[in-house]
C-alpha cells in the first residue's frame, strides 16, 4: 500500500502566487479593477511583490506599479484576518522605501518625494461573512485617530474577472475536497469543473500539473490556522470555566447564609 502523500506548506506557494507570476495575467487584473484606463499596456506593469525566503519575515502575494502612478498590495486569504489592516500597512511602508531607495530618493530632502498612489485590496476566498472594505482606524481605533488606509476586499465570485475566477476556483476546490479529501483526485476534479464553469481557462490548461499540486496544498494554511485558534481558546475556556466554578461557588455559600 502505497503511503498517503503528506503536504507541506511552502512559503507562499499557492495557485494565486503562480497565477500572478505571469506579467499578462497582472495586467488582466489591472484592467479588471480599472477598466477605464484605456492607455495601459503590459509594459507598463512593475511589479513589486515582497519576497523573502525566510518564514517569519515580511512578504506579501502581489505588489505592482502601473506607470509610477498606482500601486496596488494584494494578499489572498481564505481565513479571515483580523489583523490584516496592519500588516498592509507593513507591506505598504515596505514598498514605499524600497521605491524611494530605487529612485535614489532621499527622505531628508527639502523637495517633496512623488509617490505612486496607493490602491489596497485583499482577496478573499472563505465562507465567512467580511465587510466589503475595512478601515486602519476603525479596526484599531474605533474611528478615531489620525493615522488610516483603506483595504477593500474582493470577495465575489465573477467570471467576468480574473480575480472572481480565482475565488470561484477556491469556491470548487473547498466544495469537492469535502467529498474527495485533500488528494490528487480531487484536485483534477476540481480543474475540470473550473474549466467548466470558464474559471482561469487558458491558465489551467497550460499549467494543469503544477495546479494539481498546488492545489493539494491550497488549504493547509486555513487548516493550520484552525487549528491554532482552537490551541488559543483552550486556555481562555479553562480560565472561564474556573471563574465560573469560584462565582457559582460564591453564590452557592452566600445563598446558604442568607437561609
Amino acid at each position: 500500500m502505497t503511503p498517503k502523500k503528506t503536504t507541506k506548506r511552502r512559503v507562499k506557494d499557492s495557485v494565486f502566487v503562480d497565477l500572478f507570476s505571469d506579467v499578462s495575467y497582472v495586467f488582466q487584473l489591472y484592467r479588471d479593477l480599472h477598466p477605464e484606463d484605456l492607455e495601459a499596456q503590459v509594459r507598463d506593469i512593475d511589479v513589486r511583490t515582497i519576497r523573502s525566503t525566510f518564514v517569519n519575515t515580511l512578504y506579501n502575494d502581489l505588489g505592482f506599479v502601473v506607470n509610477g502612478k498606482l500601486v496596488l498590495l494584494l494578499e489572498a486569504q481564505s481565513v479571515w484576518d483580523p489583523n490584516l489592516p496592519l500588516r498592509m500597512l507593513f507591506y505598504l511602508s515596505d514598498t514605499y522605501k524600497r521605491y524611494i531607495d530605487e529612485k535614489g530618493g532621499n527622505l531628508h530632502s527639502r523637495r517633496r518625494l512623488k509617490l505612486p498612489k496607493a490602491e489596497l485590496y485583499v482577496v478573499y476566498t472563505g465562507g465567512k461573512k467580511v465587510p466589503k472594505a475595512v478601515t486602519f482606524k476603525e479596526t484599531y481605533f474605533e474611528i478615531a485617530g489620525s493615522l488610516d488606509l483603506e483595504i477593500k476586499v474582493l470577495k465575489v465570485v465573477d467570471v467576468a474577472t480574473i480575480y472572481g475566477q480565482y475565488i470561484g476556483l477556491c469556491k470548487v476546490y473547498d466544495e469537492q475536497r469535502k467529498i474527495y479529501g485533500d488528494g490528487e483526485e480531487c484536485a483534477k476534479e476540481t480543474i475540470r469543473i473550473c474549466i467548466e464553469k470558464g474559471y482561469l481557462v487558458p491558465y489551467l490548461k497550460a499549467r494543469k500539473t503544477e495546479v494539481i499540486s498546488m492545489l493539494e496544498e491550497l488549504f493547509d494554511e486555513e487548516l493550520l490556522r484552525e487549528r491554532q485558534l482552537r490551541e488559543e481558546k483552550r486556555p481562555s475556556l479553562k480560565k472561564g470555566r474556573k471563574q465560573g466554578l469560584v462565582r457559582g461557588i460564591k453564590k452557592g455559600i452566600e445563598q446558604g447564609i442568607e437561609r
